[in-house]
């Protein structure tokens, strides 16, 4: 297929099954000239790799194949990629946090295949694929939440954790003499993605290391289980 030099090919990472990714795949590749398929990662682990290597535009992810809203923010706090996510829930509040959380399209599975085609590229272009009520909770959600914390610089950085990453802190401040490599075994997660982890939650608190979360968590409650 030619593809005209003016158009801006842009990238599509695929997060599914096996199966589902096949399909996504192939509809991505024939639905539009300037679409290219950046990669397909079929579990969290790959997908995360697949993030660190690649610098997708968009991220077409299976959000009913076990991506929990904390797993959702994880990877989107790993690029700055538009995150466009399938499901077939019906849950309102679920997908709504996923919004929150940094989803910025959400397709039913239920929808005609070039539903996904037209989110791929209004995401992309910076606006939301969202229905109109999701839009109006959301926003009034948010609005409540900046009231509330409107004076509490602290409050807003810690609202920006996941609960992984609370779970994370928990762990390695409840034993400040533990090796990164004993704490990694404890989670049943790699050195490399623990530090990956860490690395995220300094972002997000203004920390430098391990001695300045600890004495974070301990002054903001984090350490507890």
């Amino acid at each position: 297929m030619h593809i005209d030099s003016s158009l801006h090919v842009i990238q599509v990472m695929v997060v599914a099954p096996a199966m589902l990714a096949w399909g996504l795949e192939r509809l991505i590749q024939s639905g539009r000239p300037q679409f290219e398929v950046a990669g397909v990662a079929c579990g969290r682990e790959e997908a995360e790799d697949l993030l660190r290597r690649q610098k997708p535009d968009v991220v077409a992810l299976d959000l009913d194949a076990g991506y929990g809203n904390e797993a959702l923010a994880e990877l989107k706090a790993m690029s700055s990629a538009s995150f466009v996510a399938l499901t077939s829930s019906s849950d309102t509040a679920m997908l709504d946090q996923a919004v929150v959380a940094g989803v910025r399209g959400i397709v039913r599975k239920s929808d005609p295949p070039g539903a996904l085609l037209k989110a791929i590229e209004r995401v992309q272009a910076g606006e939301l694929w969202i229905d109109r009520g999701a839009a109006g909770r959301i926003f009034m959600e948010l609005a409540r939440r900046n009231t509330r914390h409107a004076n509490d610089p602290e409050q807003i950085k810690m609202a920006t954790l996941t609960t992984r990453e609370r779970q994370l802190i928990a762990a390695v401040t409840s034993d400040a003499s533990a090796p990164g490599k004993t704490i990694a075994r404890r989670l049943s997660i790699s050195e490399h993605t623990l530090r990956n982890h860490l690395s995220s939650i300094y972002g997000k608190l203004g920390l430098c290391n391990r001695v300045d979360l600890y004495a974070y968590a301990t002054r903001h409650g984090l350490n507890q289980h």
